[in-house]
């Protein structure tokens, strides 16, 4: 297992687990569903390379990035560090890892 498919997963887990605290702390419907629906995309995407789809990461990446502009949007507004800089700091990260996985080649 590469690093790319470790950090696509790894962000997954973490996607789905802040959406579940958000929907404990807030009540927040909206934070369980991008939480887990973004997660288990993540998640997939990192399987699916693992299986030899080289998109998989591709959707690992999209989604990513998507996040990263959610979570950014969301710091500016907020000024909180939790969760919205956390996610966008693991997320850039998370971004960085499968992107030189998918141009490096």
């Amino acid at each position: 297992m590469n690093g790319a498919i470790l950090a696509a997963i790894a962000y997954g887990v973490l996607a789905i687990v802040g959406g579940m605290i958000g929907y404990r702390q807030a009540k927040s419907h909206v934070s369980l569903i991008s939480g887990v629906g973004s997660g288990v995309l993540l998640i997939l995407g990192g399987v699916l390379q693992l299986w030899g789809q080289t998109w998989g990461l591709w959707l690992s990446a999209i989604v990513t990035l998507v996040l990263i502009a959610v979570f950014a949007m969301r710091l500016a507004k907020t000024r909180k560090v939790m969760p919205a800089g956390l996610m966008l700091i693991s997320g850039t990260i998370a971004l960085a890892i499968i992107l030189e996985s998918l141009l490096g080649r």
